[in-house]
C-alpha cells in the first residue's frame, strides 16, 4: 500500500488550503468511489483532504422557490427528504435506483457528482487507458464496451458516466457551486461534466483545489417528473440506459418538456433536439417517439452496445407516456435487461 497523510480541516477554506499546498491530493468525502479507486491502484493521492465533517450538510429553502443542497449531504437523506420527494420526485427516484441504502448513507452529494467511470479498463491498472493513463490507447473501442457510450464519445474514450442523480440533475436545471483558491462561482450542471475529445482524463471542468460546495435547483418544473433505469439485474446495478424527464401537458398538447438520458454518454446527456421537438407537439406514443428520434439520430454505437439506442428509445417514450398519463404506462417502473 502506497503511503498517504491524511488531514481534516476545520472549514472550506482550510480544505482548499491544504489541497492547493497538495495538488498530488484529493478530497476525501464518504469514500465510496475514492476509496475503491485506490484499492485498485488506479489513484494513489498523495494526501487526503478529509471534507466529511465540514458543515455543508443542509438541505435549504433558497428565495422564490428551489433549494440548495449542501455538498455533504447524504445520498440517502436527500432521497427521503420532504421537499424532495414532493416537489422533485425525479431526483428521490434516481437517488434511490443508484446504489444499496448502505452506500447511499454514506455516500455525498458532491461525492456522487465526482465519481469516475466504471469502465473495466479504466479499472484494470494493468490495461491501457487513456482516462487514466493519457496517450495509452482506448482498448475499450475494440473490446468489452456493451456498456459503453453511444453518445458523445471520441477516439480516445467510449466511457460512461455512471452517476444516476446526476442524470436528474441535468434534467431539472441544477447548477454546481465550486469553492477555490480564487473564489466562488457557479457552474450548470449540464456544463460541469465534459465530453472526452481529447481529454478523455478531464471528468469536469473542475479546476484544482476546487470544491464542490452544493448543488441548487430552480423551483420545480411545470407537471409532473420522473426518473427510470434499465440494468442487468434488478439489484443495485448501473444503467444501461436511464431516462430523467419533466412534462406539462395541457389541452393533449404538450407544453414544456425536459428530458435527460443516463447510460449513453460520458456525461449525463440533456436531450434538448428531443425537447424543442416534444413543443407543442401532441401527447402521444408517436410525437414521443419521433422527438426521442431526433435526439438519438446523434448516436454512434459500436460493435456490441447497438442495442442501446431502441432501449434507450422505448424507455423515454414509456416515461413521457406515463407523465402526460396515458393508458397503461407507469413512469417509475424499472425494467431490467433480458
Amino acid at each position: 500500500m502506497k503511503e498517504f497523510a491524511y488531514t481534516r480541516p476545520a472549514d472550506v477554506d482550510a480544505a482548499i488550503a491544504a489541497l492547493s499546498a497538495r495538488p498530488d491530493g484529493a478530497f476525501l468525502g464518504g469514500g465510496t468511489n475514492l476509496v475503491d479507486l485506490m484499492k485498485l491502484g488506479v489513484t494513489a493521492p498523495a494526501l487526503l483532504v478529509d471534507i466529511s465533517r465540514l458543515p455543508l450538510t443542509e438541505v435549504e429553502e433558497r428565495p422564490g422557490g428551489g433549494l440548495t443542497i449542501g455538498a455533504n449531504v447524504r445520498n440517502g437523506d436527500l432521497a427521503a427528504h420532504p421537499a424532495v420527494r414532493s416537489r422533485y420526485p425525479a431526483l428521490s427516484q434516481a437517488l434511490l435506483a443508484g446504489a444499496s441504502g448502505q452506500i447511499r448513507n454514506a455516500a455525498t452529494t458532491g461525492g456522487n457528482l465526482l465519481q469516475r467511470t466504471r469502465c473495466l479498463y479504466f479499472q484494470d491498472v494493468g490495461k491501457p487507458c487513456n482516462k487514466r493513463l493519457p496517450g495509452s490507447g482506448c482498448p475499450a473501442r475494440d473490446g468489452v464496451h456493451r456498456d459503453l457510450a453511444v453518445l458523445g464519445h471520441s477516439p480516445h474514450c467510449v466511457a460512461t458516466h455512471p452517476s444516476d442523480m446526476a442524470v436528474a440533475l441535468a434534467a431539472l436545471d441544477a447548477v454546481v457551486h465550486l469553492r477555490g483558491p480564487d473564489g466562488e462561482r457557479t457552474v450548470p450542471l449540464t456544463a460541469f461534466h465534459r465530453l472526452p475529445g481529447e481529454e478523455p482524463h478531464r471528468d469536469t471542468v473542475i479546476g484544482p483545489a476546487e470544491l464542490v460546495t452544493a448543488v441548487g435547483l430552480p423551483p420545480p418544473p411545470p407537471g409532473p417528473s420522473a426518473y427510470r433505469k434499465a440494468r442487468d439485474r434488478a439489484a443495485y446495478a448501473f444503467a444501461l440506459a436511464s431516462v430523467a424527464a419533466a412534462l406539462e401537458v395541457r389541452d393533449g398538447v404538450v407544453r414544456e418538456a425536459r428530458l435527460a438520458f443516463g447510460g449513453l454518454a460520458h456525461k449525463p446527456w440533456r436531450a434538448r433536439a428531443a425537447e424543442d421537438a416534444l413543443r407543442g407537439a401532441p401527447a402521444g406514443e408517436e410525437s414521443f417517439a419521433r422527438a426521442v428520434d431526433a435526439e438519438l439520430a446523434a448516436a454512434e454505437p459500436l460493435r456490441d452496445n447497438a442495442f442501446k439506442v431502441p432501449l434507450a428509445r422505448a424507455l423515454a417514450v414509456r416515461v413521457l407516456a406515463g407523465l402526460a398519463g396515458l393508458p397503461g404506462h407507469d413512469p417509475t417502473t424499472e425494467r431490467t435487461a433480458r
